[in-house]
């Protein structure tokens, strides 16, 4: 009887240890050593800029001295408007990272080391594309320094620390988890698939370094997601690996160099794969090609083409295949397979191309801003798709541009209607009012009749392929549009 209450206390007391064990491996580790390896490399960064600021002053009388010029001059009063951010040194002679907008416009930088010691700080180059900016300062010593980390190995659930200035308040560690990986965000460039966390990022922290645990850099704090302008437990950082290639690229040229095919592209949905047959659910459509001498142009690919893969790399989206493209250098061939709509058929077809350079000022491929923005209004009365439409003609020219085209015009769109909930690839509205439909699934259409009897053969779960035309008034240009989902 002893024996086995031996035995039981002895399986007790396992228990009990193995629980105790299980707890401390739940608790965080602590993060004093890792804040101490790398606050020495992070710096505060300090900008000016000025900015007009409108004063009432008499009215000049004839016969003044001062002329409308020094009139005007004096309306307007220099105020200095003083912007904050963070940073951090990748190289022992000064070299340092941070976010474009943290120093964009300011008339000068001033960065703040760990000591406390300040220089001014030259902008040698930034990024549009993925809001980074490389800073130089002349300390006369070699700096501590940060090193880039592999952000490819990070995992979901893992312990990162953000460090930077949030207001302002130098030398602000914070702790959080690796929240997800690769994120796309509304409204940003397709160079940027961000590292999700949780780490306590604020107003200030913009630039600064997230860490894993071994002191690396893992991603530059760039945003948060937010309502109030405060974190709420949602923030964004750039991944090193993206990061450390344009700050290499800024050294090396002053600039980033990137692939540039010329070829305006939208996401391959499941409803486009299975209404044209594709093989699989992925892939970038050609939306337009304005550059005629452009690298897609000169290839022979047209608008319509779908993109399934480049040199042996499948195609995901169309930010997939512009992120790929980019980071090919200019003046380098790719191969191109994709597929062309042929009679009631899908052509496969492969081409090799010479990738040009992507100029810095464009928009990005996906990028539809610029658009006409027309008001949404609300039949009162249904309508096929919960869209009033209209047969598009010549004397129509003049208001929507699409010259002789054929096709309906979109009048007016239902917003209780799950069609004004179909969102594009920068999460905009898809379908816009003055949009000009040709074809409904692979059907063309050109009056409303047509329209509406291919309309009311959809039920609940087909998908539905939408080709447009929109009308681009910065450019004076029509650009295709499709739209893809599914009936509800």
């Amino acid at each position: 009887m002893k024996l086995d209450r031996i035995r039981a206390n002895v399986v007790l007391f396992a228990i009990v240890l193995a629980a105790s064990a299980a707890n401390f491996a739940q608790t965080p580790p602590n993060f004093a050593a890792i804040a101490k390896q790398v606050e020495p490399a992070v710096v505060s960064i300090d900008t000016k800029r000025t900015r007009n600021l409108p004063i009432a002053q008499g009215t000049p009388r004839p016969g003044d001295n001062a002329d409308i010029e020094d009139f005007l001059r004096r309306q307007l009063q220099q105020q200095p408007v003083f912007g904050v951010g963070s940073g951090f040194i990748v190289d022992k002679t000064g070299y340092i990272v941070t976010n474009r907008h943290v120093v964009a416009g300011s008339g000068r930088v001033l960065v703040r080391l760990d000591n406390g010691d300040e220089f001014d700080a030259k902008i040698i180059g930034t990024d549009l594309e993925t809001d980074i900016a490389v800073l130089k300062i002349e300390a006369g010593r070699e700096l501590p320094t940060l090193k880039f980390g592999d952000a490819g190995k990070i995992e979901i659930g893992e312990w990162v620390l953000a460090i930077g200035s949030p207001f302002g308040l130098a030398k602000t560690v914070t702790a959080g988890i690796i929240s997800q990986k690769r994120r796309e965000t509304p409204y940003t460039s397709p160079f940027q698939r961000f590292i999700q966390t949780d780490a306590a990022v604020n107003p200030g922290n913009s630039g600064g370094p997230l860490v894993n645990l071994s002191g690396e850099v893992v991603g530059v704090n760039s945003q948060i997601a937010t309502a109030s302008g405060e974190f709420s437990g949602v923030a964004f950082a750039l991944p090193s690996d993206t990061t450390e290639m344009v700050y290499k690229q800024i050294i090396a040229n002053g600039r980033v160099r990137r692939g540039y095919l010329g070829a305006f592209l939208d996401s391959v949905k499941p409803e486009y794969a299975k209404v044209f047959g594709l093989p699989e659910k992925r892939g970038a459509i050609i939306i337009d090609i304005r550059d005629k001498k452009s690298a897609a142009a000169l290839a022979g690919l047209q608008i319509g083409d779908v993109v399934t893969e480049i040199n042996g790399n499948k195609i995901e989206s169309s930010n997939d295949m512009i992120s790929r493209i980019a980071a090919t250098t200019p003046e380098q061939s790719i191969a191109v397979v994709y597929f062309r709509e042929v009679g009631d058929k899908l052509e496969r077809r492969e081409v090799n191309l010479k990738l040009g350079e992507r100029p810095s000022n464009d928009l990005p491929e996906t990028d539809t801003t610029g658009r006409r923005t027309l008001t949404v209004s609300t039949p009162t009365t249904p309508k096929p798709f919960g869209l009033t439409v209209a047969e598009y003609t010549a004397a129509m020219a003049e208001t929507y541009r699409f010259g002789t085209q054929k096709g309906l015009i979109v009048r007016s769109i239902d917003l209780a209607h799950p069609i004004a909930d179909v969102r594009n690839t920068q999460g905009n509205r898809a379908l816009e009012e003055g949009d000009l439909i040709q074809r409904i699934n692979r059907q063309t259409v050109t009056d409303a009749k047509t329209f509406t009897d291919i309309v009311s053969k959809f039920k609940p779960g087909d998908p539905v392929v939408l080709h447009l035309l929109t009308y681009i008034p910065q450019l004076d240009a029509t650009q295709l549009k499709v739209v893809q989902f599914t009936v509800k």
